[in-house]
């Protein structure tokens, strides 16, 4: 029998705080409210009140129920309010001396029987613990922000932890309405561990000047179906915050560069530019504390006539390729009403490429999504070849043949000679440098990467790819034919995985050293970054979509170019390649999909 909490004590009304009193109240808890001031336990009152009135505006909870929610929660200054709750969790700044004090003093004020629990994000719960008498009644429980929604806790047990609080706690969060992951005490748990290396790694490409703070935003939310870019999330988490977390999980956990803070943090934090709390961070807001965005000196200008600014008139495109991605992108070009030519390594090829096209546009007129006239003049407007000379007249060619530098470069060689002078040359690669491209040609100025992603005709996101020898009429071509696809064109460096692939694959090559150090279970680790972090899919879900045998090539090409040792790939992902477990295509990957 677990054991039965009828009261519980919440220390520090911050953000956090006050949420976890909610969470508790909510579920017929009878909360004691604990904070260090007369003052700081108004705001912490304020903060409760402001999210369960919300809630009933948004008929989320009955005015009743909110009414009986606050009878159950009891205000008072001081730890002393203490001493008879069933358990205790403390949710103060991240400072390991403070909560030290603060476990000290809970550790005489409550009963011997009592739990105490610590909401830490990035400390060590067992140095912690050691404050008091009593090391295996302490635990983590670490919420997620905003804790009223967030389904995630993760329970964080130390070596010794006892059995029975490790028990007690989990069937708690059953009866909260949470899912919880129960994992040992390591730098950063599960969800900041990979969240802050993701995080820090995209600061350092806005500091590095490789793309703008939007364009890094728009590319995670675009390209991965995340809630938020790491730019705005690091503005809604605090930069101060996340500093502290990184720094602390860099001399915790074997000092990974991969979370050594970027200077950059360092510096602002230093100039008072927290993120959303002091009103301005990596974007600027309208007043402290607000989420909305205010333009300021780094805003682009988001008129058309920017986007077109030197750009060259396109009407007509050429498309090499007949795979799944040459297929999508004349669709993508045919519906935005461009001529298209597509070309081909043969006649039969061209055909199957015709139907796969017509298949696809059929489907958007039985969804609904195409009237017949608009399907019928798309496909009127694909010529099909299967030579690249019929490429003499287009103004643009996006190429889509297969992922060989060689055949790349010996296409581009050809399209030299036969396409006319101002002509832009694309390439949609995704892991290959576009100037080895370029440089096959005697126009490199006029080369760009176009990488669209899969499929091409739903996904909203385009990165646009300028090399040092791009000119800047070529990028805003680019750039104006990606908003005239109804696209998110976003501009980078000639870097090996651009922006997305470059933030998303050492993340997911950073869950894979998790899993084989034996730390937490594949379902555990994509539970946390689902219900933890909002993801669409956890990391090991998305690895065996896109193919074990293309993440661990990803991961080697960034590797190679980067030299950072944090990239290596993880021997586990490279074990399973060679095995031939290669995710949903074999039926086989980090799980079995032969039953599904």
């Amino acid at each position: 029998m677990t054991r039965d909490f009828s009261t519980v004590g919440v220390v520090g009304l911050g953000t956090m705080g006050a949420g976890i009193v909610e969470v508790f109240a909510r579920n017929g808890i009878d909360v004691v409210a604990v904070e260090i001031s007369e003052p700081a336990l108004e705001r912490g009152r304020a903060t409760l009140s402001g999210s369960t009135d919300r809630a009933v505006a948004k008929g989320k909870l009955a005015a009743a129920d909110r009414d009986a929610l606050h009878e159950r929660v009891h205000f008072a200054v001081g730890l002393d309010a203490l001493h008879s709750v069933d358990l205790v969790i403390e949710a103060v700044p991240e400072h390991l001396d403070l909560k030290q004090r603060i476990f000290a003093e809970l550790d005489r004020v409550c009963r011997p029987e009592t739990i105490l629990a610590t909401n830490t994000s990035s400390l060590s719960v067992t140095e912690i613990s050691v404050a008091t008498s009593r090391p295996n009644q302490v635990i983590g429980i670490h919420f997620f922000n905003p804790a009223p929604v967030m389904k995630l806790v993760e329970v964080v047990r130390t070596v010794v932890t006892s059995p029975e609080v490790v028990a007690d706690v989990e069937a708690l969060c059953a009866r909260l309405g949470k899912v919880d992951v129960t994992i040992n005490d390591r730098a950063g748990f599960i969800a900041n561990a990979l969240l802050f290396g993701y995080l820090n790694h995209a600061v350092g490409m806005f500091e590095a000047h490789y793309a703008t703070r939007e364009d890094i935003d728009a590319a995670m939310k675009l390209g991965c179906g995340l809630p938020m870019g790491p730019l705005a999330l690091m503005d809604l988490i605090g930069l101060d915050t996340a500093y502290e977390i990184l720094d602390t999980m860099y001399r915790r956990g074997g000092r990974d560069r991969r979370h050594a803070p970027v200077p950059l943090l360092k510096q602002m934090v230093t100039a008072g530019l927290l993120g959303r709390k002091s009103g301005r961070g990596f974007y600027t807001y309208e007043r402290p504390g607000s989420p909305v965005v205010v333009p300021d000196e780094a805003t682009p200008l988001a008129t058309e006539a920017a986007v077109a600014d030197g750009a060259r008139a396109i009407t007509k495109v050429g498309v090499v390729g007949s795979g799944t991605m040459a297929t999508g992108i004349i669709e993508v070009f045919a519906k935005a009403g461009y001529e298209v030519v597509s070309v081909t390594r043969g006649m039969e090829k061209s055909a199957k490429v015709c139907e796969a096209v017509k298949t696809s546009l059929n489907k958007g007129v039985v969804r609904g999504k195409l009237a017949e006239a608009d399907r019928d003049a798309a496909l009127g407007r694909i010529s099909w070849s299967a030579t690249l000379d019929h490429l003499a007249d287009v103004d643009l060619v996006v190429e889509a043949v297969v992922e060989e530098l060689s055949v790349k470069k010996a296409l581009f060689a050809s399209l030299d000679e036969i396409c006319k002078p101002g002509v832009v040359l694309a390439t949609t690669t995704s892991s290959l440098p576009v100037i080895d491209v370029a440089m096959a040609t005697h126009r490199p100025a006029d080369v760009v990467g176009l990488h669209f992603f899969n499929p091409a005709p739903v996904m909203p996101l385009v990165e646009v790819v300028r090399t040092i020898r791009t000119s800047p009429e070529a990028t805003a071509t680019a750039r104006a034919v990606c908003a005239a696809l109804g696209k998110t064109g976003v501009v980078c460096g000639d870097r090996s995985g651009f922006i997305v692939n470059a933030l998303l694959f050492p993340y997911l090559n950073d869950a894979v050293k998790m899993l084989e150090a034996s730390y937490s279970t594949a379902d555990d680790i994509d539970h946390a970054m689902k219900l933890g972090c909002g993801y669409p899919m956890g990391p090991f879900e998305l690895l065996d979509v896109v193919g074990l045998d293309v993440s661990l090539a990803i991961q080697r090409e960034l590797y190679l170019e980067l030299r950072e040792p944090g990239f290596a790939p993880a021997p586990l992902l490279e074990h399973l390649v060679t095995a031939g477990y290669l995710g949903r295509k074999t039926r086989r990957g980090f799980r079995d999909h032969s039953h599904r």
